[in-house]
């Protein structure tokens, strides 16, 4: 069976949708690397991501439910369809899209980068101490760069397929040619290019707080997906949910498809019958890719079948009839 992603969560296997999103949030809190820094804590927060990617996704959870976690890398009987899954390995990337922002407990917009220590009692402290390193060299005459300060920018997928510009403030430490040291507001313009990925860094060399005797740190900013309310993104491509009715799935039809521009595109189903592991594509329907934004991925089209909440005892005996 591999993994217990039931246990993980802490939820029963019966549990509904908005148990399994309730469980998650619970545990991605109380686990967030940032605000929890006991042992194990980390791998509880991967392990409670990977878990909710598999039990919150309709198809993920049934081939789990039946086969367990090979079953989600593909070892299904009759695997006709070619289903394999492997989590992606980021849960930050999963508290991103379930909460809209890596960090809920804080706006990372409007940046500010706190002060290390008094610049003037520092300033003093290569007369009051001898600060030579074992080598015999002054450290002060060999200023370290501060950790690299790394903040997450999320961007919608409207803005991933057509690029755009964000800019960002932030408030840092500067000191004048008077020596004095202020805080100013900068500016800086991120140029996000049409199908970049999740992850993406994007870094501005030294423009951290200035203190004396160190270099600034770079400002590096990570892009995000934000959680699309129709979309779900699978690289370049991106994945649609059509509902269908039984009958439908069984004798035919039509769906209309959004896309992320202002088309729509209508799907025909007619010799085929639709189950709950179709998958259909659209070509050059997804998001640019990103080292060539002329081509583009798929829009893939999966299906969520509607069966009725009951069915007259004559209507059962006309399928009983009629379906083989």
């Amino acid at each position: 069976m591999g993994k217990d992603y039931y246990k993980i969560l802490g939820i029963s296997k019966t549990a509904s949708d908005d148990d399994i999103k309730k469980a998650y949030r619970r545990m991605a809190l109380k686990y967030h690397p940032d605000k929890n820094k006991t042992p194990g804590a980390e791998e509880k927060f991967k392990e409670a991501a990977e878990a909710y990617e598999v039990l919150s996704d309709k198809k993920k959870r049934e081939v789990y439910d039946k086969y367990g976690e090979d079953g989600l890398k593909g070892s299904i009987p009759d695997n006709s369809s070619g289903f394999s899954y492997q989590f992606h390995g980021d849960p930050r990337a999963t508290f991103a899209q379930f909460f809209g922002n890596t960090n809920p407990f804080d706006d990372f917009f409007d940046v500010k980068f706190p002060s290390m220590r008094n610049d003037d009692s520092f300033g003093n402290l290569k007369h009051m101490f001898n600060l030579h390193n074992q080598s015999g060299v002054d450290v002060m005459d060999n200023p370290q760069q501060d950790p690299p300060i790394e903040h997450e920018i999320f961007v919608s997928l409207e803005e991933i397929m057509e690029g755009c510009v964000k800019k960002i403030r932030i408030n840092k430490k500067i000191i004048g040619a008077d020596g004095k040291s202020r805080r100013e507001d900068k500016y800086l313009s991120i140029n996000v290019k049409p199908g970049w990925k999740a992850g993406t860094r994007i870094t501005f060399p030294k423009e951290g707080d200035q203190n004396r005797n160190k270099i600034p740190a770079d400002i590096v900013f990570i892009i995000r997906d934000r959680a699309h309310e129709v979309f779900k993104r699978e690289g370049s491509d991106i994945k649609y949910e059509a509902k269908v009715t039984l009958k439908e799935a069984i004798c035919g039809g039509v769906v209309y498809v959004p896309t992320l521009g202002s088309d729509v595109v209508p799907l025909y189903f007619t010799n085929e019958i639709i189950t709950p592991k179709t998958v259909m594509r659209v070509p050059a329907k997804g998001l640019p890719y990103p080292k060539e934004s002329s081509q583009k991925g798929d829009l893939l089209i999966t299906f969520d079948i509607i069966f009725p909440p009951q069915l007259s005892d004559a209507t059962k005996d006309v399928l009983r009839n009629v379906l083989p």
